[in-house]
């Protein structure tokens, strides 16, 4: 059963995101609005994993679920991202089930409760 939910504006082929815990919003719907993948994720207990804003702004005036892990690592090249979230997926995981909201940034990873 997946765990999170994979924003549309994220690498789809990360070798690390290819097992059951994980759901792409391309293999939902890939143009679906973002009250769908909202809805879609609390409903079946998702992190929603994004780099939109708008989904962490949602996640900071209501309650989990859904969880909501946001990257904010500006523009970095796709080998550099691929390092950052393999290196520290574990963590990331770990903090988002104790934290409503997790932002991930180039050098820091920031707990929201």
């Amino acid at each position: 059963m997946p765990t999170f939910l994979i924003d549309n504006n994220l690498p789809y082929y990360f070798s690390l995101w290819k097992t059951s815990e994980f759901v792409f919003q391309r293999d939902l719907h890939s143009r679906a609005p973002d009250t769908f993948i909202w809805k879609f994720a609390e409903e079946n207990g998702l992190t929603i994993v994004t780099k939109y804003r708008d989904y962490s702004d949602r996640m900071l005036l209501v309650s989990p679920p859904p969880r909501v892990i946001r990257f904010m690592t500006g523009n970095l090249r796709m080998r550099a991202f691929h390092a950052l979230v393999t290196e520290n997926w574990p963590h990331i995981a770990e903090l988002s089930q104790t934290h409503k909201l997790v932002y991930v940034f180039h050098d820091r990873i920031e707990g929201i409760e």
